[in-house]
């Protein structure tokens, strides 16, 4: 028992690793209305971190088109296919969303003016993608815990150590600080259900409920749901996203109970349980993303604003068929146990963020 206890451990540190240390190839071009000089500027080639954000990639991107910019004031966004960006998206989560047939490099567009305001929040570079990361993480422990005090509670030098760790990729520092939140890691056997079915639990303590204390406890988990052509062969000729009312974010707990004789959780279960408006045929309702991530309030009731108009029919559940799940640019099968993917491929805010393509008919 103690050799299989030591090598799922090991799993895990290389499951962890292999996260913190992914990176997508990047090659960003300055886009044809900001270059002031001939010849034009060659891109810039880049490795972006997969649990890092674009915005944390400015220094260096602006140091390469500095002698080609023009003059005035920075408000630097990305594109891709004509797609504004949304900056607090980790970069890997907006890989894997986009790009059905993985692109490497990954081509995307710098602009340094014309900050399109009413697709993009507002970002003043790494304070902004700071917040937001602090945002979620504080989100992420309530779910889990019942309360943010662990994070709200961090002194501010461990604040700032946890956010240069993140923003360095080092994971051994990471840990050693955020084990100070006493979040732990969610039990293997259990039932799961949303929080959007249940009020929330009064928490009588103070102190962080631990996942392993055998109370019901949370993963939190964000879901980027994009549809696609149904009849499509190959997810990889799927259409480019051209706008991001065709995205929708749902912002949905899961909920964990130990229950004897279940041996473990599947993907599917646990995206019957999330998803259930592409499983069942009462129509259900999705967030779009259109907000910051800090924006969502996932202590409520989990009431969210109507899906697209591609995925709000009546009859959805029998329109719509899911095609591809990824995590972390893995492809999953839909039998791998969901917990074992909650614990290891997680995002460092302790959010799991799963990608999703669904085929839809032609209304």
């Amino acid at each position: 028992m103690a050799a299989a206890h030591d090598e799922a451990a090991a799993w895990s540190e290389e499951a962890a690793r292999r996260v913190w240390g992914g990176a997508v190839p990047l090659q960003v071009h300055l886009h044809d209305a900001d270059v002031t000089a001939l010849p034009p500027p060659p891109p810039f080639l880049t490795l972006g971190p997969r649990i890092g954000y674009l915005p944390l990639l400015i220094p260096v991107i602006k140091a390469h088109f500095s002698n080609a910019l023009p003059p005035g004031v920075d408000t630097v966004w990305f594109e891709y296919k004509g797609l504004p960006l949304k900056w607090y998206v980790p970069i890997g989560v907006l890989f894997d969303l986009l790009c059905a047939d993985p692109e490497r490099p990954w081509n995307l567009i710098v602009h340094f003016r014309g900050y399109p305001s009413e697709v993009l929040s507002p970002c003043e570079g790494e304070d902004s993608v700071k917040w937001s990361y602090m945002n979620s993480l504080k989100e992420a422990t309530f779910i889990i815990t019942g309360n943010s005090k662990s994070v709200m509670n961090m002194s501010q030098a461990d604040q700032v150590a946890l956010w240069e760790f993140v923003m360095k990729g080092n994971l051994d520092g990471y840990k050693n600080v955020s084990t100070r939140l006493k979040l732990g890691t969610f039990e293997e056997d259990g039932l799961v259900r949303t929080a959007s079915t249940e009020c929330q639990r009064q928490q009588s303590s103070d102190e962080p409920e631990s996942p392993g204390s055998g109370k019901p406890c949370r993963v939190p988990v964000r879901l980027y749901v994009r549809g696609v052509q149904e009849d499509l062969e190959d997810i990889e000729d799927a259409m480019p996203v051209s706008d991001w009312e065709n995205v929708s974010y749902i912002n949905r707990p899961f909920e964990i109970r130990k229950v004897e004789g279940r041996s473990y959780i599947t993907l599917e279960h646990a995206l019957q349980t999330l998803l259930p408006e592409f499983f069942r045929s009462e129509p259900q309702h999705a967030e779009k993303l259109g907000s910051a991530a800090g924006d969502s309030d996932t202590t409520s009731s989990q009431e969210a604003e109507p899906a697209p108009a591609s995925l709000r029919e009546a009859d959805i559940a029998k329109k719509a068929k899911v095609k591809l799940v990824r995590v972390q640019g893995i492809e999953l099968g839909m039998d791998i146990p969901f917990l074992w993917v909650a614990n290891n491929l997680k995002n460092p805010e302790y959010y799991l963020h799963i990608c999703v393509y669904v085929g839809t008919r032609k209304q």
